[in-house]
């Protein structure tokens, strides 16, 4: 049984109360995680503002403090492997693409040490002949940053990396389903020589430690990946001490395949858009908008496709789609696709959760042409393709932005200004055309609707963690004129 602790303060802490974490691939109990009490986030808090404004963080430069993240990103290199290991172990996500993905987090935290000395200032050409006007950027504050279990390392490196490049200090709250991989992420950030308090990583429950911190009167701004329902209650705690909110919610994203379109090539980002990772993506391509004269086809292209994926054990690098992350998750895809069928969806293949230990769920596609489905309209978290078909671009346009969502979005075709036509009219974050699933540290995301606000990567993200100052200087040296003497 692995014991895991809390990062508070440069300590390590096991915190007053502990609770178990499951194996999605066994349904078993293999650690033990501290459950961070509201006590506990004061502390955090308290922690954080004194290394931002008291502290050795407070006269760091910005070149020291990229180079603090250079080193963060060459430990999280070096220990990419044994990370991976901890994110399968505690979510189910499979080890061929945490070991990836956390590799190329490594890509951001360097991106961000190469930004720090490249947040600027500005010099404004102010209409008074006397004054010298200058905007200065600084750090925003505390940030307090929630991130879900799906992704961990990725998730928070988008948040971790711009506010440390800004100067901020901050709180981040781990899932309390998986937080493994984050923290043991503290490790690093130890090892790498941050001051004391600068980043200080939690887990808990949503009551005691996550409304806690969200609400915090020491916190300035809150950067939140999750579920809408969840986000409102970030923005209602946010009123208790007004902090700014990034919110990088669900998607329910369209994927758009024309006649003219390589149908094999789409087909394979199709599997991986919504397959990879099992589905639980915010990104994930979940609603399939075919055109009518090639979807038997692709459909057929698909089928074979989804039934050849190889279901196991997340740690065998042989295994294409693992476990979902917890029980209840397992418990919502199950029901929303018998719900969907009920409506009159067409199983096309997949649908019931196998035998044995473990959350798994079979790759499922739900053919819902002319069928009013549930599965069109709620996120799933999970691999199930909804699909629906049309006979022109307008129709495919409409029912592309049918959603109250609007994260990412799909285009695959050959016809570049019909490209064009779609990549303006799409109500989403994101477009990707004849590719998906694309991510960079220079490219933004974020979502429209109800996928949130604010963007995520670029330099955008960085100076969403900063505030301006505008500092006036008078260059005369003449008295100032007393201003109740009449002239």
């Amino acid at each position: 049984m692995q014991r895991f602790q809390y990062y508070i303060d440069g300590e390590f802490l096991d915190g007053e109360a502990r609770y178990p974490s499951v194996d999605p691939a066994t349904g078993l109990i293999w650690a033990e995680m501290p459950e961070a009490r509201e006590s506990d986030v004061d502390r955090a808090v308290n922690a954080a503002e004194t290394a931002l404004y008291d502290g050795p963080w407070a006269k760091t430069t910005a070149t020291q403090r990229g180079k603090l993240l250079y080193k963060l990103a060459d430990l999280v290199a070096a220990n990419a492997q044994k990370l991976a290991e901890l994110e399968t172990r505690d979510t189910g996500k499979i080890i061929r693409e945490t070991s990836a993905q956390i590799a190329y987090v490594a890509d951001y935290y360097r991106y961000y040490a190469g930004l720090a000395d490249k947040i600027e200032g500005s010099y404004l050409p102010i209409d008074k002949p006397d004054m010298d006007v200058w905007l200065r950027r600084e750090p925003i504050g505390v940030v307090a940053m929630m991130v879900p279990w799906n992704s961990q390392l990725f998730l928070s490196a988008v948040k971790i990396g711009p506010a440390l490049a800004a100067g901020c200090t901050m709180v981040v709250k781990a899932s309390e389903d998986g937080p493994a991989p984050l923290l043991e992420f503290a490790r690093l950030v130890h090892e790498a020589g941050f001051p004391a308090g600068v980043v200080n990583i939690i887990t808990g429950f949503g009551p005691s430690c996550g409304a806690a911190l969200g609400r915090h009167l020491k916190v300035a701004h809150v950067a939140f990946t999750g579920g809408p329902e969840t986000a409102r209650h970030v923005v209602r705690n946010s009123a208790e001490n007004l902090a700014s909110t990034s919110l990088e919610l669900g998607g329910k994203s369209p994927f758009i395949v024309f006649a003219d379109a390589d149908l094999e090539s789409a087909a394979n980002a199709q599997v991986a858009g919504i397959f990879a990772a099992t589905g639980q993506s915010c990104v994930a391509g979940s609603r399939l908008i075919v055109e009518r004269s090639v979807k038997d086809a692709f459909l057929s292209i698909l089928k074979r496709k989804a039934e050849a994926i190889r279901i196991g054990s997340p740690l065998e690098m042989a295994t294409e789609v693992g476990p979902l992350a917890t029980k209840r998750q397992q418990d919502h895809v199950a029901a929303l696709v018998e719900k969907s069928v009920q409506s009159g969806a067409r199983l096309v293949t997949g649908g019931q959760r196998p035998d044995g230990e473990g959350y798994y769920f079979p790759p499922t596609i739900l053919d819902c042409d002319a069928v009013a489905s549930p599965s069109l309209a709620e996120e799933f978290f999970g691999p199930v393709l909804s699909v629906v078909s049309f006979d022109t671009e307008a129709e495919a346009l409409k029912l592309a932005n049918d959603t109250r969502y609007g994260l990412a979005s799909g285009v695959f075709t050959q016809n570049l200004t019909r490209a064009h036509r779609l990549m303006k009219g799409i109500r989403a974050g994101v477009v990707w055309v004849n590719t998906y699933r694309a991510v960079s540290p220079i490219a933004p995301f974020g979502g429209f609707g109800l996928s949130g606000q604010g963007r995520e990567g670029g330099l955008a993200a960085a100076l969403d963690y900063t505030r301006t100052k505008t500092i006036w200087l008078r260059t005369s040296d003449d008295p100032i004129p007393d201003p109740f003497v009449m002239r």
